[in-house]
C-alpha cells in the first residue's frame, strides 16, 4: 500500500493513539481515564478507522488496551521516568504485535516518533500539520471521511 491509499479500501490492523495529560482523578479503565479533547479526538478518529485493534501509548505504562485499569499519573512523554522505546518494543514483542501491518499512529511528533521505533512503516495522517489546531481539524476530516488520505 502507498501513502495515497483510500480509507474505503484500507483497514488498519492497529491504530495507536496518545495518552493525554488531562485524566480522571481516580483509577479507571484506560478507555475512560483520559478526558482531554485531543485524546478524545484521536480516540474517535481511531475508532472511525475500524482497526482490528486500538492501543493507547501511555507515557507511564506504555502500551495499553482500552480495558486495562490503571492509576492516574503525571508523567509526560520525554520525561526521565517516561516509557522508553526499548520498553515499548518489549511490550509489543510480548503481545506479539510487532509485525502488524498496516499500522496507523495518531498523535504529535513525540508520540509518532516513539511508535515508529516499533512500527517504522506506520502511517501518520497528522504529519505535516502545524500545531494542535491543524491536527484537530485533520482528525475531524478523517472521522468524517472527507480526507481519505493516510500518510
Amino acid at each position: 500500500m502507498t501513502a495515497n491509499d483510500y480509507l474505503d479500501c484500507f483497514r488498519p490492523e492497529l491504530v495507536v493513539i496518545p495518552c493525554g495529560s488531562r485524566k480522571l482523578g481516580r483509577r479507571a479503565r484506560a478507555a475512560d481515564l483520559y478526558v482531554g479533547s485531543y485524546h478524545r479526538a484521536c480516540r474517535s478518529t481511531g475508532d472511525a478507522l475500524r482497526p482490528d485493534r486500538l492501543l493507547i501509548v501511555s507515557a507511564r505504562y506504555g502500551l495499553l488496551d482500552l480495558d486495562d485499569v490503571i492509576d492516574p499519573y503525571d508523567t509526560p512523554h520525554g520525561a526521565a521516568d517516561a516509557i522508553t522505546a526499548q520498553a515499548l518494543l518489549e511490550q509489543a514483542t510480548v503481545r506479539d504485535i510487532v509485525l502488524l501491518d498496516p499500522v496507523v499512529a495518531l498523535g504529535g511528533a513525540r508520540h509518532v516518533d516513539l511508535v515508529r521505533t516499533i512500527w517504522p512503516h506506520a502511517r501518520t495522517p497528522l504529519a505535516g500539520t502545524r500545531g494542535m489546531g491543524e491536527q484537530m481539524a485533520r482528525l475531524a476530516l478523517l472521522r468524517k471521511g472527507r480526507d481519505q488520505r493516510l500518510m
